[in-house]
């Protein structure tokens, strides 16, 4: 049985981040949970998915961010609590939306949980959420461990009803990808009504039409929402304080940042002269809290992830109270006391600290640190990015790169937000020379192919994945279309959102849930949109290279071609060798060959390795993943397979 059906109140487990937050949603009487997968967020929604049946929920993997947003907006709209989880480039899809529901307030208790990736450890930028729920004026709170991740998401409901706003709740990927001891409260019982109330006035929040206008009133209903949230945060129990009196240095902090800084002082040894402000509700910031701490101390440090938004915001405050806390020095991103990028840790925070106190840390000896960085090296093998033993893409793009240099046109391809981003890196292709959002791939070409009239006569290619079609790259081919702008999209359908853990998408035939639902047929879309549509299998070299060449040499419209092949992780292939995969060292004469390694040097397949003492290459059978499309690549077809 899951952790998060467990009824024996104040209970202590062991949850990840993700799991608390799902967990205080249950105990909140959450009834409807949307999303797009997408690290470090998923998790939330595949443990609600779980126990949907047992608890009377509804959830759902949206299309994409904004739809997931509006689909739990609904519910919200129909007096229930409502759940949508994102990860931060997320929200910029669902921004539209969200800057209308913020006007149009909410009914039933509704939460964005956002998940941002400070470092970009899964992620094309860590570009953050905070800024959106000041500029669209909602509360934003934050867990500063995995307690207060389950207890602040189970008040954010209520906070949500009783201000009639959607409410933001973020994580950072230590929240909510480590672990932690959470005392589980109360699940209620019962399965709440909907009903949606909308034949009153149209400024009636509770029972008029649900509507962002008329923005003259809305927009003061806003503000007045951002006002009461303010009061109530100057008393909220997220926001506390540990120190002496009169700290010589005062932290200000709130989410992992919260656990980085309470390590730093207790490993430098400054509870005595260190003071700890971590706030839970950071925007809006309390400002008589606020005050009431920073008039102790003459010196403060703002520790945060990743941009300078608790500083800035601490700042204005400061700047307003100036005359009765007096002028402060302040520490922190702006002044290159903390790092401006990237993800924080206890050694960068005790850095931090250690200069301003001028007290001397040192972690470690540092010739220690050097015999465990050369024992590292020795021991551990070198391993760039690259593609998974027999992962697709790799067939895909080794296709895509040969018919490029058979076309002899300098054709390039406009890259997406996927696995198959990893062309970029050394174990790649090479063939992507655009790479930006998802969906962009296709929009960035259909530009391109338009450039033939100034003097761009080269094939321009586009690639995204199959959950990535119906996320945003349908809207850049009708776009193609309608402009007959001349490219060729080549859709990498590897039947499932591969890069987040295989949820389900509109093309495949379950949902969320486990359930049978109707599959969208992705060539029937882009024939019906009026591309010239074939289907592929990438791991057939000369059959897809013919296609490609073929379509390329077409000038006429957008040309699409789905190349078909489960990923090799797939819980359908995952553990299922085809072939037994092995390299014939009388055929193969390594350095010798002419081919300068073509098979461990170019096409770099982890599980095809080169073997110093031999000096020929050979497949290493606990990698292999039995495929057998390296078969097709050794020009003394050295490789041979047999079926498994």
């Amino acid at each position: 049985m899951s952790v998060l059906l467990e009824a024996a109140e104040g209970s202590s487990h062991l949850l990840m981040g993700n799991e608390a937050i799902a967990r205080g949603a249950l105990e909140a009487g959450m009834s409807v949970a949307a999303g797009y997968p997408g690290t470090p967020s998923s998790e939330i929604l595949e443990n609600l998915a779980r126990v949907a049946e047992e608890r009377n929920l509804y959830v759902e993997w949206s299309t994409n961010e904004k739809v997931a947003l509006e689909v739990a907006a609904a519910a919200s709209f129909a007096g229930l609590r409502t759940l949508c989880v994102m990860k931060q480039n997320g929200v910029n899809v669902a921004s539209d939306f969200l800057l209308h529901l913020a006007g149009s307030g909410t009914r039933g208790g509704m939460i964005l949980v956002t998940c941002d990736d400070p470092g970009a450890l899964s992620s094309v930028n860590e570009g953050e959420s905070r800024h959106f729920a000041r500029m669209i004026e909602i509360p934003l709170l934050e867990p500063g461990d995995f307690q207060e991740a389950k207890d602040m998401t189970k008040w954010a409901f209520d906070l949500s009803e009783d201000l009639g706003t959607l409410v933001m709740l973020r994580s950072v990927t230590r929240m909510s990808h480590a672990s932690g001891n959470v005392r589980l409260g109360a699940l209620p019982e019962g399965t709440p009504r909907a009903e949606f109330k909308a034949d009153g006035s149209m400024l009636d929040p509770n029972e008029g039409p649900v509507l962002s206008m008329p923005v003259a009133v809305k927009h003061g209903l806003q503000q007045e929402r951002i006002a009461k949230a303010r009061d109530l945060f100057e008393r909220s129990p997220f926001n506390t304080y540990e120190g002496p009196d009169r700290p010589e240095v005062l932290i200000v902090t709130s989410s992992a940042c919260t656990l980085y800084s309470r390590e730093a002082v207790q490993a430098l040894n400054l509870q005595g002269r260190v003071g700890l402000l971590k706030l839970g509700t950071t925007w809006p910031l309390p400002p008589n809290l606020l005050k009431k701490y920073l008039v102790r101390s003459d010196r403060i440090l703002i520790v945060e992830e990743v941009l300078t938004f608790l500083e800035e915001n601490v700042k204005v405050i400061a700047a307003e109270e100036a005359k009765e806390i007096g002028i402060k020095t302040f520490y922190g991103k702006n002044d290159g006391t903390i790092p401006m990028r990237g993800e924080l840790s206890p050694d960068l925070v005790i850095g931090a600290l250690s200069r301003i106190l001028d007290v001397p840390y040192q972690a470690a000896d540092p010739e220690y640190e050097k015999k465990a960085q050369a024992a590292a090296l020795a021991n551990a093998p070198q391993r760039g990015l690259a593609f998974c033993p027999g992962c697709p893409h790799r067939a895909s793009y080794w296709n895509i790169r040969t018919a490029l240099k058979m076309d002899d046109r300098d054709g390039f391809v406009c890259g997406d937000i996927g696995c198959y981003t990893l062309d970029v890196f050394p174990g790649g292709a090479g063939t992507l020379k655009t790479l930006h959002s998802m969906g962009s791939g296709t929009g960035v070409a259909s530009g391109f192919g338009k450039l033939g009239p100034f003097g761009l006569n080269r094939p321009v290619l586009s690639v995204c994945g199959d959950s990535t079609f119906f996320h945003a790259a349908m809207p850049a081919l009708v776009n193609a279309v309608h402009h007959r702008s001349n490219i060729t999209m080549i859709i990498l359908d590897n039947s499932g959102t591969a890069m987040t853990g295989f949820q389900s998408h509109p093309g495949l035939c379950v949902n969320a849930m486990g359930q049978e639902a109707p599959d969208v047929d992705i060539a029937k879309i882009c024939a019906a949109i009026g591309a010239k549509v074939e289907i592929g299998d990438p791991f057939d070299f000369a059959e897809t290279r013919e296609t490609l060449n073929r379509l390329m040499e077409d000038e006429e419209g957008v040309k699409v071609l789905i190349l078909r092949q489960k990923c090799a992780l797939s819980p359908e292939k995952r553990g299922i060798r085809q072939y037994n995969v092995r390299v014939d060292e009388a055929l193969c004469i390594g350095e010798d060959c002419g081919c300068n390694r073509l098979c461990t040097r170019i096409f770099r397949c982890p599980a095809l390795v080169w073997d110093t003492e031999n000096r020929r290459a050979r497949v290493d059978e606990v990698l292999c993943a039995g495929c057998g499309v390296c078969t097709q690549v050794c020009p003394q077809s050295a490789i041979r397979k047999e079926v498994a």
